[in-house]
């Protein structure tokens, strides 16, 4: 069974009761309890298991579901995920290109996304991986203030490789 228990499904003994309209009737035997919700025509609901004793309301059982399950729906569409945005460089790329891409990366930090920096080297680039050390220092320097390194440069094949998270 999912949810909380209700009426016969309590187990203990004793609950401190909630009648429905937030008055508390103090703590009573569940049989007794069950016996008035019954009358005022609700069912004995257990709203926190964990106490000591366990606190139960007059409630519709029903409806209290059908309550949570409707917060649980507007929880889950209000979260949002986390992607990784990819941003692919070259080593020598040119100054205007460069504040594209800065704008980009910015704009997805700006939305909480993490952005992976990619920086491919070709032919006889690989032999100036330094080059691409100084364009990654660069893209840091320019998120600072909004964004933290999540792991730092490094060469993966013939590919340097950044991960930057939103602050």
């Amino acid at each position: 069974m999912n949810g909380p228990r209700f009426n016969e499904f309590i187990q203990s003994p004793k609950v401190r009761v909630i009648d429905q309209d937030g008055e508390n009737l103090g703590v009573m035997y569940t049989r007794e309890a069950m016996e008035q919700a019954r009358e005022v025509g609700l069912d004995l609901v257990e709203v926190s298991p964990n106490a000591d004793p366990p606190v139960a309301k007059f409630l519709d059982v029903g409806k209290f579901k059908y309550e949570a399950q409707k917060k649980a729906n507007v929880a889950r569409k209000s979260q949002k995920t986390q992607e990784i945005k990819e941003i692919k460089m070259r080593p020598n790329i040119d100054d205007h290109d460069y504040d594209t891409k800065m704008k980009a990366i910015h704009k997805f930090i700006g939305e909480g996304d993490k952005v992976k920096v990619t920086l491919r080297f070709r032919g006889r680039e690989l032999s100036h991986g330094q080059l691409g050390m100084v364009l990654l220092k660069r893209v840091q320097e320019d998120t600072a203030e909004i964004a933290k390194i999540e792991s730092y440069p490094r060469m993966e094949g013939r590919q340097m490789l950044m991960v930057i998270s939103p602050k």
